[in-house]
């Protein structure tokens, strides 16, 4: 359960960032889905309902997507089910349950870096970057990989190239967090390997990306499944232990290139 002192919504995102960076409590609530789930007491409540960032488009080279787009917009939206092999609606179609994916948004979940997050392993594998109200605009990687500080993400652009995607993960029940998930995607004879839920964030698996990408032709799936487990970490937790995940690791990065070739 979480608490608000103040709730407010501005009209910018100028107004927006202000009101977030002038107290060290006040938090930019989406759906409120995760939220519901801890204990937090809040300042003031940022909402972005007024900013009009419920959006998916298709621009010039790019697929622009706002960040109060909800994971449901995401599944059902033509637009991506039609690019990179569908991988974005493939991969959030199995996140809890339909109305949990009606409050739950693209933004919220990107930003928050979870762990278990299915949406960002399948954003990584293509080619996104992130705009944040001062950072600016920067590749996802590089955002996942940065340090934390307050920032509000406004708009993801996923490029809009022939690369095309497969995600897979392994849970308990349909509409269970993940154990593991993957996401390998091929832009002609360049490849992509991420691994998430490991449990810690998604990452991409240079070495191997790199090992499958140079290699003339494609047979030992086993080789280039070793070489990621090998270079990621993974952890236990309540849901899987660090061995089990390196093991089912290999299984899913094989399926996924198999069905890419």
């Amino acid at each position: 359960m979480f608490t608000i002192k103040e709730y407010v919504k501005p009209n910018t995102i100028n107004e927006a960032y202000e009101i977030l960076i002038s107290k060290k409590n006040n938090t930019v609530i989406g759906g409120s889905a995760f939220l519901k789930m801890g204990s937090k007491k809040i300042g003031t409540a940022i909402d972005l309902s007024n900013l009009n960032l419920n959006y998916i488009k298709d621009k010039e080279g790019y697929i622009e997507i706002g960040a109060y787009t909800t994971l449901r917009d995401l599944e059902t939206n033509q637009l991506l089910k039609e690019n990179f092999k569908g991988v974005i609606p493939n991969s959030v179609k199995n996140i809890v349950g339909v109305q949990f994916r009606n409050i739950a948004n693209i933004g919220a979940s990107v930003f928050s870096k979870y762990g278990f997050s299915d949406i960002i392993t399948a954003l990584l594998a293509l080619d996104t970057e992130v705009e944040l109200a001062k950072t600016g605009r920067i590749k996802l990687d590089e955002f996942l990989n940065s340090s934390y500080e307050k920032d509000i993400l406004t708009k993801i652009f996923i490029k809009k190239n022939q690369r095309v995607a497969v995600y897979k993960d392994l849970r308990n029940s349909v509409s269970d967090y993940p154990i593991l998930n993957v996401s390998v995607s091929r832009l002609e004879d360049n490849f992509k390997i991420c691994v998430g839920a490991r449990p810690n964030r998604a990452k991409i698996a240079f070495k191997a990306s790199r090992e499958l990408s140079n290699s003339k032709e494609v047979t030992d799936l086993d080789y280039y499944a070793n070489i990621a487990s090998d270079e990621l970490n993974f952890g236990t937790n309540d849901r899987a232990s660090k061995d089990y995940r390196k093991a089912i690791s290999k299984i899913l990065i094989k399926r996924a290139i198999k069905e890419l070739l």
